[in-house]
């Protein structure tokens, strides 16, 4: 896993540190799109020497290159993704958790509605849907 991050920033023409490897692979190993917070709790176990800060401009310096994803909540709070590929998301509004969803049938049939129904003055880059609701699991 560790030489797959490294080689990834080295990708991007990221000087690979080992801050940088270990806040990137917080975010691979914690899977469930972890808060800046969720990472810095996870790395002070092996590394209490990495400050806030640190974190803080490693997660804006991988998301700018690309090598991460930012979503945010109904709660205004800022996740981090290391799953690239087109996905979705479900977001429980009572946990605040979130899971990936892929479902090719709906990204053809958004892609297909954009191709035929083109915004005004804008170019569609990317669309990512967040679909909010709760778990059955958290039904009472």
């Amino acid at each position: 896993m560790t030489n797959f991050l490294r080689e990834k920033l080295k990708e991007k023409k990221l000087k690979v540190t080992p801050q940088r490897v270990a806040i990137y692979e917080a975010i691979v190993k914690l899977k469930n799109h972890p808060t800046a917070e969720n990472v810095i709790e996870y790395i002070k176990i092996n590394h209490p020497n990495i400050s806030v800060g640190t974190v803080y401009k490693v997660l804006d310096s991988l998301v700018e290159n690309e090598l991460l994803n930012k979503v945010k909540t109904e709660k205004d709070i800022m996740r981090y993704d290391a799953i690239l590929s087109n996905h979705h998301h479900l977001y429980c509004t009572e946990t605040d958790r979130i899971e990936d969803y892929e479902d090719e049938n709906l990204n053809k049939l958004i892609s297909d509605y954009f191709k035929e129904n083109k915004i005004k003055n804008f170019k569609v880059k990317d669309i990512k849907l967040q679909i909010t609701g709760k778990f059955k699991s958290n039904e009472k």
